[in-house]
């Protein structure tokens, strides 16, 4: 049972730390918002940050060991 708790606590941890990303006042405002891929994989998944960010209409970028998250629906033309 002790597992299951240590499971439940960490999907709760996993939904706050997401929910801070698209919380934060960049991103309210359609800025941009960047966290270390390693930080992503660790707490929510590669997988599901995708995810979220497709369901927001938003662009995500990974460059340089960090993922750029555009949060604007916006056309995005990469110019260089």
């Amino acid at each position: 049972m002790q597992i299951v708790s240590a499971h439940l606590r960490r999907n709760v941890a996993n939904t706050q730390w997401r929910d801070q990303i698209f919380g934060a006042k960049a991103a309210q405002h359609g800025g941009i918002v960047r966290r270390s891929v390693r930080d992503v994989e660790r707490e929510i998944g590669r997988d599901h940050l995708i995810e979220d960010v497709r369901q927001r209409g938003y662009h995500l970028i990974e460059c340089g060991g960090q993922f750029i998250i555009i949060c604007n629906a916006g056309q995005m033309r990469v110019l260089v």
